[in-house]
């Protein structure tokens, strides 16, 4: 590839980045805007992920050099299994649980955050810590007041403006590096 074509072709790749984050947005908005329908094909498919691992583990199981290896590993097998069987096969159910374990998650990561926020030097970054520790303490305690009916939305809400921002950060950064591309090509022209 030629040096004058590099601008040309970053740009390009910066567009089709763009196209993708706008894809990526719009697929956000509609987990935001139908949470369930999200919560349910979230646990759909962390169940497939699981029994990929519990074929993983078990294929492990049988390469393992000792028989203590072999049980553990054979164990981590059935588990996956289990649980990804049972995630597959009721996904309703698994939205329902995986939000009870996100409510506990985030009321274990705002007391964790917190420890680090004390254990900082103050002034060190302290205050987006005990922030970010509110934050996830409120949204754990949310969840878990309202649970079971939070299921209906929790999950999906959070994904789904995940997958948004995700969107959005990818536009906005390949909107910059197709801006310098075309800064360059322009300054290399003249």
């Amino acid at each position: 590839m030629a040096t004058d074509t590099l601008p040309g072709e970053i740009s390009k790749q910066a567009g089709w980045s763009i196209f993708m984050g706008v894809l990526t947005a719009v697929v956000g908005i509609v987990m935001i805007a139908y949470p369930f329908a999200a919560a349910t094909v979230t646990a759909a498919f962390l169940g497939w992920a699981l029994l990929v691992t519990a074929v993983a583990q078990l294929f492990f199981a049988f390469s393992s050099q000792t028989a203590g290896n072999f049980f553990v590993k054979l164990l981590l097998a059935i588990l996956y299994g289990i649980a990804g069987l049972a995630l597959v096969g009721f996904p309703v159910a698994g939205a329902v649980s995986l939000t009870a374990v996100l409510g506990m998650f985030l009321i274990a990561e705002a007391i964790f955050e917190m420890v680090i926020a004390f254990s900082l030097p103050s002034g060190g970054g302290r205050g987006w810590f005990v922030l970010s520790s509110l934050t996830s303490l409120l949204l754990g305690v949310m969840i878990l007041a309202a649970w079971p009916s939070s299921s209906i939305w929790a999950i999906g809400t959070l994904v789904g403006a995940s997958v948004l921002m995700n969107g959005i950060t990818r536009i906005v950064v390949s909107s910059q590096i197709r801006i310098a591309a075309k800064s360059f090509a322009r300054t290399a022209a003249a």
